[in-house]
């Protein structure tokens, strides 16, 4: 299950308490302060790892708590420290404070800790409280209490190549064939309903030695308005560098096709609808050869299916992507 969205609610250790105690010696009925300091309570970290995909392992548990510093003890005797609690998410994460609105942390690195709930510190023993003006403390420090928060977690994947086309545009064909993704493909709309992600090895030389390609669902008319899967996925691909806008070659208006796509990328983003783009007119084997100038000057034909203009599309999104 493909979940890019979820609440969680987290709770750090609370402080273990200061021991209030004496020295005991024989003959020496009341010896001095030997009360311990408590331990601190356990902290929160997220740390990013490029092995899990969604948020559904986050999403399950939904309360995390760390567990309390134990308290101190007689003869000076310091409370444990109680373990920290690391929660792997995806890459491309942005963790919101659900009450404030505001952004903690923007995960893009792999294994970077990052800290969003600090455990409790001990509380201070009397031992600890001892002072030229009160060399005999009547009391302890309880442990202060650890940070407790409402987290919202966005994914937003991280890809370099974003398909976007109508439903059975040939987008899940595609990204199978130039990458080991494998998502389902079939002859009805909206087969894609979760993004997928494929690596595609760079044969160009022209930017790095792989890139990512992001295959979200389809859009159509008014999608913005919630119609067919509506534009919520349409967030995986706000960090991509390229847009590959994607129409059937058994389209009667391929222009007014793509404009269409724009029209609903603009409406969620403004941002979205200026990044760089390849036009692409796919399933090219259905044409019959004298249709084949059907093509608008300066898009680029292929069928994903025979393998027909992948390589130029390939380079050409390559090439786009170089002068990112």
């Amino acid at each position: 299950m493909f979940i890019d969205e979820t609440k969680i609610e987290i709770k750090a250790g609370d402080g273990g308490n200061g021991c209030h105690s004496y020295e005991r010696m024989k003959y020496k009925p009341k010896g001095k302060p030997d009360g311990g300091d408590g331990g601190r309570g356990g902290s929160i970290y997220l740390v990013g790892s490029k092995q899990i995909h969604t948020l559904q392992d986050v999403a399950y548990r939904h309360r995390y708590k760390a567990e309390r510093g134990a308290h101190g003890k007689g003869k000076t005797q310091t409370g444990r420290s109680a373990e920290d609690v690391v929660i792997s998410i995806p890459l491309g994460t942005i963790v919101y404070d659900d009450d404030t609105g505001g952004i903690i942390l923007d995960c893009l690195d792999e294994n970077r800790r990052a800290l969003v709930a600090k455990g409790g510190r001990g509380g201070r023993g009397n031992a600890a409280l001892v002072s030229r003006n009160n060399p005999n403390p009547q009391f302890c420090e309880p442990g202060k209490l650890g940070e407790e928060k409402r987290l919202r977690l966005v994914l937003k994947v991280l890809a370099d190549v974003g398909l976007v086309g109508r439903p059975n545009a040939g987008k899940s064909t595609f990204i199978s064939r130039i990458s080991n993704a494998k998502p389902k493909i079939a002859d009805y709309p909206f087969t894609t309903k979760e993004p997928h992600l494929g690596i595609v090895k760079n044969n160009s030389g022209s930017f790095g030695s792989s890139y990512v390609v992001a295959d979200i669902p389809g859009l159509i008319e008014d999608c913005h308005k919630g119609k067919g899967m509506g534009i919520q996925f349409l967030k995986h691909i706000e960090r991509t560098s390229v847009l590959a806008i994607m129409v059937e070659s058994t389209s009667v208006d391929p222009l007014g096709d793509a404009d269409i796509l724009l029209n609903e990328l603009s409406r969620y983003s403004e941002l979205l609808a200026e990044k760089p783009k390849c036009y692409i007119m796919t399933k090219t084997d259905l044409l019959p050869d004298d249709e084949k100038n059907k093509i608008p000057d300066g898009w680029l034909g292929m069928s994903a299916v025979t393998g027909d203009g992948v390589d130029v599309v390939l380079r050409e999104i390559e090439g786009v992507l170089s002068h990112q």
